[in-house]
């Protein structure tokens, strides 16, 4: 049975963002999913109990950190994805 090739560094690079990034969106889409069935389908008092307001006030917090880890994962993947061994490209001609 022949072995597969071994990962380059930029190919383990590549599959580690990418499961963290479905991981985090996953949870994100999930959260958000769960906390619309809740306020749409599931019978509410017409007072919000402390319990309640406690758990929307850590739900909010948490969702927009996660957010802006998925952001930032995005858009730092493509700063910092730069080979040493290729050329620069060259400018476009004026």
């Amino acid at each position: 049975m022949p072995l597969r090739p071994r990962l380059t560094n930029e190919e383990i690079k590549a599959r580690l963002i990418l499961t963290v990034g479905v991981g985090l969106t996953v949870v994100f889409v999930g959260s958000i999913l769960f906390m619309l069935y809740g306020l749409l389908f599931v019978t509410q008092p017409r007072y919000m109990s402390e319990a309640d307001g406690e758990a929307w006030g850590t739900l909010n917090p948490m969702l927009l950190s996660m957010s802006g880890g998925l952001l930032a994962l995005l858009s730092s993947n493509g700063l910092k994805n730069v080979s040493k061994d290729k050329e620069p490209p060259e400018p476009p001609a004026p």
